[in-house]
């Protein structure tokens, strides 16, 4: 491998991004592969994040952004719940290189397109502001609100992601309409209510038994039963909609994009609905409602990949893909 020259190094050090770009050319496919791994990464922290409040290990380091006063990593004097959080926190790494990886590619592709690698900024700038956010949250004790907005701000940086990922899969050219202005406004309708369902969702776990930690920590002085009960109302609401937005893409012939989309989503929240109500009617079993929460991200990126469908937008003759790994799948569901 040849050694860099002095003009070279300068270069490096003053833009890398465009100093990999002007050198290197990833596949389509590639670029598509890293836009997926950085939205599979934000839906594992979410997990692994709902992991360390299951096992009562939100306060296993008590600080931040050291994991004990004077140590960055967890001391022999510590639980194994301060191994589970530190885990946590170190995951953030891995998701910080799998975006990373999406702006690169993004940045290197041919022709450049600007508004990719913006996406793959504003990850990064989510990615960031969450990690100071959960330093506030072990910071503050676990204050339910500000557990709320962690999880509200991991579920943007998925939705950036889903875009993102959608984005590598087409072109540049204005979208065009694949449905008519009714179907669009029920699947708002449909976006809005599942919005509301995550929301109400941050209030169940604020009020419910699982605290994120064995201490006495604050709970949102509410019964969370109720909530509970308000939840699911939404999430009828939410299958409803699905089944009616299904009904009325079959009568009208829609094409087989969003038929699909919105037939995986059916399937989605008929799954995470059992589990909502078995894990319920056992008393929140920890194992189930991490399931749930595995669920809770999987039905959003859903719901967006039916909004998303909705519409298309042509791919450059001069730069069209191979059929991906991901293309080969859904072009077998539809």
């Amino acid at each position: 491998m040849p050694k860099l020259n002095r003009a070279d190094a300068v270069a490096a050090l003053r833009n890398p991004l465009a100093f990999i770009a002007d050198r290197w050319t990833p596949k389509p496919g590639t670029v598509q592969r890293a836009a997926l791994i950085a939205l599979v990464m934000s839906v594992v922290i979410v997990v692994t994040g709902g992991a360390v409040r299951l096992t009562s290990s939100g306060l296993g380091c008590p600080t931040w952004p050291e994991c004990t006063d004077g140590s960055l990593t967890p001391t022999q004097a510590l639980s194994y719940h301060s191994a589970i959080e530190f885990g946590n926190r170190m995951l953030t790494y891995v998701l910080c290189a799998a975006v990373g990886w999406a702006i690169i590619a993004a940045r290197s592709q041919k022709p450049y397109r600007r508004g990719l690698t913006r996406l793959g900024w504003a990850q990064f700038w989510l990615v960031m502001g969450n990690a100071v956010l959960g330093g506030i949250v072990v910071l503050v004790g676990l204050n339910p609100y500000t557990v709320a907005a962690h999880f509200l701000l991991a579920t943007a940086l998925t939705t950036v992601a889903v875009v993102m990922w959608q984005r590598t899969r087409e072109g540049d050219a204005a979208p065009r309409p694949l449905v008519g202005k009714a179907v669009v406004q029920l699947v708002w309708f449909l976006v809005v209510a599942a919005v509301l369902l995550i929301a109400v969702g941050t209030v169940v776990t604020g009020a419910g038994p699982h605290a994120g930690d064995s201490s006495d920590v604050q709970r949102i002085p509410i019964d969370w039963e109720t909530v509970a009960k308000l939840h699911a109302v939404l999430a009828w609401i939410v299958v409803t909609l699905t089944f009616a937005l299904w009904f009325i893409l079959k009568a009208v012939d829609a094409p087989p994009g969003p038929l699909a989309r919105t037939r995986e989503l059916f399937l989605i929240l008929l799954s995470q609905g059992a589990v909502g109500y078995i894990q319920y009617f056992t008393h929140l079993p920890e194992v189930l409602v991490g399931v749930h929460m595995l669920g809770s991200c999987l039905v959003w990126v859903g719901v967006l990949r039916v909004l998303l469908s909705l519409r298309e937008r042509p791919l450059d003759h001069t730069s069209t893909p191979a059929p991906a790994v991901t293309d080969q799948f859904e072009a077998a569901s539809n």
